[in-house]
């Protein structure tokens, strides 16, 4: 019987697509303004129209060919995305002029690559002819092995084959990281939530964001009859989700959504970076990485220590039932022990059913609303 289910919010509750587009515009950004790289700041702007949008997110992921990689190698996170996505544009741009820079390329790699290491890279690649070729991330990543972190690695192993150089700058997630994270926060929320995002202020202003923007994948009445109905059955509900507390809290309380949860129960990415800030090892505990469904099970108050410490699977895991649109999200529920519905609203849609099926996921639903008819049949 369940007595409590998670839902993860992008791609089963609210749309990802707008997320996809601030993603591809970060890539955009990094290479082309001339607050980073600058190789062609005519290319560059802050005010694009939604079919300009959808050009450069068809050029930068490939008509989303590589967004369905990197979810199919089990990639959650927008930011890990963004990430590897221009860190491997960054190393082929290297490549080019690896026989003249070839000192260069040895500092820039071996410490932290900071927006100011972007600008001096930028300033040093414009002497050259260089190319950005989007269609070259599919044809070398295909070739790696293994599940999300073994993707960051392989940046590094890239460098070695494509630039001759030994480094672990990529694989650490460090500073580089933190810089497309903020310009991708840039994006999506806008220059008026910026400090209250990051913490930090906006490096390029004008920015109107998407947060004023985002779009239910059923109505929103349709999706607050299914929440009464749980809490009616007597089913405990919250929240597993990779976004930021502000990207999910804020629209939740504009569809009035909120008051059927417990903020308690409600773990974003904030809480997930807190706690790897925390853990000594740093390891990443985002998705698919139970940590998020784990903290959201027994609260923000619970420890983060005694989440990362449970003996897994979890005591009466077939009690929990986690609602998702992944890979990831599937591979979270697994190693908690925890039953797995997997919803078709995610980027593949229907096409994701194959891959769900070949994952053995518990259950396959259409949408959300098809939760309902499930806990029906199984009461």
């Amino acid at each position: 019987m369940i007595k409590t289910m998670l839902f993860d919010v992008d791609g089963v509750l609210l749309s990802e697509e707008h997320y996809f587009d601030a993603s591809a515009l970060t890539v955009w950004e990094l290479l082309y303004s001339n607050n980073y790289l600058g190789l062609q700041p005519q290319k560059f702007s802050t005010e694009y129209t939604s079919s300009e949008i959808t050009a450069i997110r068809e050029q930068v992921f490939q008509e989303d060919a590589v967004l369905k990689f990197l979810k199919s190698r089990g990639l959650n996170a927008n930011w890990d995305m963004i990430y590897l996505t221009f860190s491997y544009q960054l190393i082929h741009l290297l490549s080019q002029i690896k026989e003249v820079e070839s000192e260069h390329i040895k500092k820039w790699l071996g410490i932290q690559i900071t927006r100011e290491t972007l600008l001096e890279i930028g300033n040093t690649l414009k002497k050259h002819k260089v190319t950005v070729e989007f269609h070259l991330f599919l044809e070398d990543f295909h070739q790696s092995v293994g599940m999300k972190q073994s993707l960051f690695d392989y940046l590094d192993t890239l460098a070695k084959e494509k630039l001759g150089i030994e480094t672990t700058v990529f694989r650490q997630k460090g500073t580089l990281w933190s810089v497309c994270e903020h310009i991708s926060q840039e994006w999506y929320v806008g220059d008026e939530n910026v400090f209250a995002s990051t913490g930090r202020p906006s490096v390029q202003l004008g920015k109107k964001g998407f947060l004023a923007n985002e779009e239910t994948l059923r109505s929103k009445s349709e999706i607050s009859e299914l929440f009464e109905f749980l809490l009616n059955a007597g089913i405990s509900i919250g929240i597993g989700t990779g976004r930021p507390a502000l990207e999910t809290i804020e629209p939740f309380k504009h569809l009035n959504w909120l008051r059927y949860f417990e903020e308690n129960h409600i773990v974003t990415a904030d809480e997930v970076l807190k706690a790897q800030n925390e853990y000594t090892s740093k390891k990443s505990l985002s998705k698919p990485h139970p940590y998020t469904y784990i903290q959201a099970l027994y609260g923000k108050d619970y420890p983060i220590q005694d989440c990362l410490q449970k003996h897994l699977p979890i005591e009466s895991a077939k009690e929990v039932l986690i609602v998702g649109d992944s890979l990831a999200d599937l591979l979270a529920a697994r190693e908690m022990g925890a039953t797995f519905a997997a919803v078709l609203t995610g980027l593949s849609g229907q096409n994701a059913r194959s891959e769900f099926e070949k994952y053995q996921a518990d259950y396959i639903l259409d949408s959300v609303l098809d939760v309902k008819n499930l806990v029906e049949s199984i009461y």
